[in-house]
């Protein structure tokens, strides 16, 4: 299984009480002393009908304890591999890294006993209830079975999931299923969470359920690595975030810094772009002074203006003299999705639809 308990059932052995103390110090003093994740040239090949496919491309990464820090890009882009290298689920063609203080390549399974990891398919047992599921997990964790027994009663009720922890999983809900995946990966109290589109496909009430408990892991000091291709999941939950495209990272920063580097204003223009009317008006838009950039899309014109209350309707009075018909036309702040486009030249939207 790539789960959780797939991950580390194969290669956790359980630790005596004077190995836990130890390693207990020694967390301690990774956390004091270094960065929770550190790659460097970080890169995946695999092989396709014969042909070589990078997939990731030298990433060059660091993730500081405590944070959430998020890969934000489209299917396709890169970011699953990267997080599957990090936990050690496949092999890096190249370059180095560092999880939880400890060398990937020399010591994938001390890494492993430090991380939890929840995949995009879930990883529960479906013919077992919650509970089992999750007393297993900490069974193979080197828990008691006393103590696995009160850590899954405690992540039941922490993850409100009373009504239903005692059916099987195969009887759960999109939703509830998600809710065991994040139980199951912190079971252990890992010291670093891996979430993979931890959303994907849910209804916004389940989507609200887990942000919410992301962030109490967060207020616990847990530091937690997701990816994602929703903009309001990577501008709400994360600290600071990656953009990733085409298996390369374009950007790193916090999402307020990735906006603030589109000073201004931006309006949208939806033009009929058939008869030549965007090639008409951009050299003129173009020449004003208040234009700090221009960008075409499928629909239209994207202007990068200063003060864009003012400048709009000087805009529709330029292309209403040139005859150009304005099909709609909106005036916002910089999102994530415009950083995007212009660290890409292409929407986030329209590189997940057409991945």
């Amino acid at each position: 299984m790539t789960t959780a308990r797939g991950v580390n059932a194969t290669h956790r052995s359980r630790p005596d009480e004077h190995q836990r103390d130890n390693g207990d110090k020694r967390e301690k003093a990774i956390m004091a002393t270094t960065a929770m994740i550190e790659t460097h040239g970080l890169s995946k090949t695999f092989q396709a009908r014969g042909k070589s496919v990078e997939a990731v491309r030298g990433v060059d990464l660091e993730v500081r304890a405590g944070e959430i820090f998020g890969f934000l890009g489209p299917n396709g882009a890169g970011k699953t591999t990267t997080m599957r290298m990090l936990s050690t689920l496949i092999v890096p063609s190249g370059g180095q890294a560092k999880v939880a203080g400890y060398d990937l390549r020399r010591n994938p399974a001390a890494v492993r006993n430090h991380i939890g990891y929840v995949s995009q398919q879930g990883g529960a047992e479906p013919v077992e209830t919650g509970r089992e599921n999750l007393v297993l997990q900490g069974r193979v964790y080197g828990m008691s079975h006393r103590d696995a027994n009160q850590r899954a009663k405690d992540l039941i009720s922490r993850l409100d999931m009373d009504a239903f922890a005692d059916r099987l999983v195969r009887t759960y809900s999109g939703g509830q299923r998600r809710r065991l995946d994040v139980a199951l990966g912190i079971m252990h109290r890992p010291q670093l969470l891996f979430l993979d589109e931890p959303t994907t496909g849910l209804d916004p009430q389940s989507r609200v359920r887990i942000w919410d408990e992301v962030r109490r892991l967060h207020d616990d000091g847990m530091t937690i690595f997701l990816t994602t291709h929703y903009m309001d999941e990577a501008d709400g939950l994360c600290d600071r975030l990656a953009i990733m495209d085409n298996g390369s990272i374009v950007s790193v920063d916090t999402p307020t810094a990735l906006k603030q580097r589109i000073a201004g204003d931006i309006i949208s223009l939806g033009l009929d772009v058939q008869n030549g009317a965007v090639a008409r008006v951009s050299e003129t838009l173009q020449a004003q002074p208040y234009v700090r950039e221009l960008q075409q899309t499928k629909d239209g014109l994207l202007l990068y203006v200063e003060r864009g209350e003012e400048v709009l309707p000087e805009v529709l009075r330029l292309l209403d003299h040139q005859g150009v018909p304005i099909r709609t036309v909106t005036l916002a702040r910089p999102t994530l999705e415009d950083v995007f486009l212009r660290l890409t030249g292409r929407s986030l939207r329209e590189s997940v639809e057409n991945a």
